[in-house]
C-alpha cells in the first residue's frame, strides 16, 4: 500500500462525519447501557446526519468538490448546517432529560465549531484532526483515560500525517485543529464537571 493510499484511507475511515456519527451511541453506551446509546443516536441523527446529508448533497450536485470539503471557500454551507444541526441536538436532548455526558459532549461539539469556523474562513484550520482530538478527550472520559490518550494520540498523529500528506492541510493548521479540538472538548467537559 503507498503512502497516498494509507493517508486516503486515514482521512476516509477518520473524517469528522463518521467521528460525529460514530461518537455519541458509543460514549452514551459505555457511559450508561443501551438506554445511553439510544440518546446518542439521536445526537448523531442531528449533529452527523444533517451535515453528512448536506454535503453529500453538495458532492452530487458538484458544489463540494468532495465531503471533505479541501476547497475551504466551500465551507460555509455545510458548516452552517452542522451549527444548526448541533444546536438542535442540543435543544433536543436538554429538553428530553439526556444524560448530563452527552450534553456536555454536544455542547463541546458546538463550541469548537464557535472557534474553527471564523479561524477557517481566514486560514484552513483542519476539523479531521478538531474533531479527532476532541473525540479522544470525550473517550478518555469514559474509558481508562491513560491507555485511551495514549493510543488517542497515535491516532490524532495519524490523522495529522495524512492530511499533511495529501496536501490537504500544513503541520500548522492540523497542530492548530489538534489544539482546539482538544483544549476546547476538555474545558467543556470540566465546565459541566464531567467526571
Amino acid at each position: 500500500m503507498t503512502s497516498d493510499r494509507l493517508a486516503r484511507g486515514v482521512t476516509d475511515l477518520l473524517a469528522p462525519q463518521v467521528l460525529v456519527i460514530s461518537m455519541p451511541p458509543a460514549i452514551g453506551l459505555v457511559a450508561q447501557g443501551w438506554t445511553g446509546a439510544a440518546w446518542g443516536l439521536v445526537a448523531s441523527v442531528l449533529c452527523g446526519g444533517v451535515p453528512a446529508a448536506v454535503i453529500a448533497a453538495g458532492v452530487r450536485s458538484g458544489r463540494l468538490d468532495s465531503h471533505h470539503i479541501v476547497d475551504r471557500a466551500s465551507r460555509p454551507g455545510p458548516l452552517l448546517a452542522a451549527v444548526a444541526g448541533v444546536l438542535g441536538a442540543l435543544v433536543l436532548l436538554a429538553w428530553l432529560g439526556a444524560p448530563r455526558l452527552l450534553l456536555a459532549a454536544v455542547t463541546a461539539m458546538l463550541a469548537a465549531l464557535a472557534v474553527t469556523i471564523p479561524v477557517t474562513f481566514r486560514w484552513k484550520i483542519s476539523f479531521h484532526a478538531a474533531v479527532c482530538a476532541g473525540t479522544v478527550v470525550v473517550l478518555a472520559y469514559v474509558l481508562p483515560a491513560v491507555p485511551v490518550l495514549l493510543a488517542g494520540a497515535a491516532v490524532v498523529a495519524l490523522v495529522c500525517w495524512a492530511r499533511v500528506r495529501l496536501a490537504h492541510h500544513t503541520p500548522a493548521q492540523v497542530a492548530a485543529g489538534t489544539a482546539v479540538g482538544a483544549l476546547v472538548t476538555w474545558a467543556t467537559l470540566a465546565a459541566f464537571g464531567v467526571e
